[in-house]
């Protein structure tokens, strides 16, 4: 009787095993996590071999097979998923609410949701995630990010400014009109970014595969301006908001493309393309969204100084800034800031703990570059 009892219990502690699949998959998918883990601890590593070797050979054919399509292939995909998810979550209330979710079929949704995290988790680090422990931009210009003072947050802001109002001025109807053809837009993009390659040759890359999202209007309401899929390679731009901030943005993603994952560091490639583009609506984008950003953080501080230095702005930017805020205020809800909630945790996850206010943090690589530069080269 006492041996039964032992057997029994015995197989009661070890039941949990019975979660655990015994398939060379997920052995081989772990492996690889772990590997993963291992090779993201070492930047310099990521940087040599990955940022630098496989990443860009990968990325550049799959631009290529993806470039000829004229709509996103990773938006059909994601809109895929998306329905998929809905159909198997019916599917889930319907068993619940009948009673059928027994613990067999509770454990195998449960091996499926590990297995399905396992792969996506391995995938996207594999085409392109890696990046995000990479060296960067920071060891590429002898750069060192660190904390903008006030003193330097007033400066920097005045001078995004002075360079908003001047380039603001030397853009007509006729220039910015031109832009609301997509095509134009994206290959005057590419254009940018292959002549900041010859001051930058670490930009030098094989673009391409930018495109309107098929999501622009729903990306409106979670204040989306672009994003990229790390599965198909291509960059979205959000070709419904407001045309005279589009340019910075594709630049944004192409940078993202280059394999720049961290959204500051995006943000300043993106800056250092649009400063000396030979189109002034580029540099008219890129000085006014960093403006932007500076005058939200300095309005924080000083709202005193913040609000003083927004007089100053130009007419042009004046009703810029007008039609943005405009532009947004229809799409504000709350479903928008859950979604947001939800990307500042994955940024977070993803080696800035910043998380949705990563972006901003361009403003310490401005400052960066002035200090090793001097104001002049801002």
């Amino acid at each position: 009787m006492n041996r039964i009892k032992k057997a029994h219990a015995v197989s009661a502690n070890f039941r949990f095993l019975k979660i655990i699949p015994r398939n060379w998959d997920w052995v081989l998918l772990i492996v690889l996590a772990i590997g993963i883990r291992l090779f993201a601890s070492t930047p310099a590593a990521v940087e040599l071999y990955y940022s630098q070797g496989v990443y860009p050979f990968f990325s550049g054919i799959l631009r290529s097979l993806l470039n000829w399509l004229p709509l996103s292939l990773g938006d059909l995909l994601y809109g895929l998923l998306a329905f998929v998810g809905i159909g198997k979550a019916v599917t889930m209330i319907n068993r619940l609410s009948k009673g059928n979710l027994h613990r067999e079929y509770r454990l195998a949704v449960f091996r499926k949701l590990c297995f399905i995290g396992l792969t996506v988790y391995v995938v996207f680090n594999i085409s392109w995630g890696l990046n995000y422990n990479r060296l960067g931009i920071g060891s590429q210009l002898a750069l060192q990010p660190t904390v903008v003072n006030r003193a330097e947050l007033d400066s920097l802001a005045v001078g995004l400014l002075y360079q908003a109002n001047r380039y603001s001025i030397q853009i007509d109807t006729a220039a910015i009109v031109q832009f609301k053809n997509k095509a134009k837009l994206f290959k005057s993009a590419a254009t940018e970014v292959n002549y900041a390659s010859f001051r930058y040759p670490f930009l030098k890359c094989r673009i391409g595969a930018v495109k309107p999202s098929l999501y622009s209007y729903l990306g409106n309401y979670f204040g989306i301006q672009g994003y990229y899929n790390p599965f198909t390679g291509e960059g979205q731009v959000n070709t419904t908001i407001p045309v005279f901030l589009q340019p910075f943005v594709a630049t944004h993603e192409i940078a993202h493309q280059l394999g720049y994952a961290k959204e500051s560091e995006a943000n300043f490639v993106g800056f250092l393309v649009c400063k000396e583009a030979s189109d002034p609506l580029f540099s008219y984008a890129a000085y006014l969204s960093m403006y932007l950003y500076a005058q939200a953080i300095l309005y924080q501080v000083d709202s005193t100084r913040a609000n003083q230095l927004r007089s100053q702005c130009g007419a042009q930017v004046q009703s810029d800034i007008q039609t943005l805020n405009s532009f947004y205020q229809q799409y504000q809800t709350p479903i928008g800031e859950f979604i947001m909630q939800g990307y500042d945790y994955f940024l977070r996850a993803n080696e800035q703990p910043q998380g949705k206010h990563s972006y901003s943090q361009v403003l310490r690589w401005l400052m960066a570059w002035v200090r090793k530069n001097g104001w002049e080269a801002l």
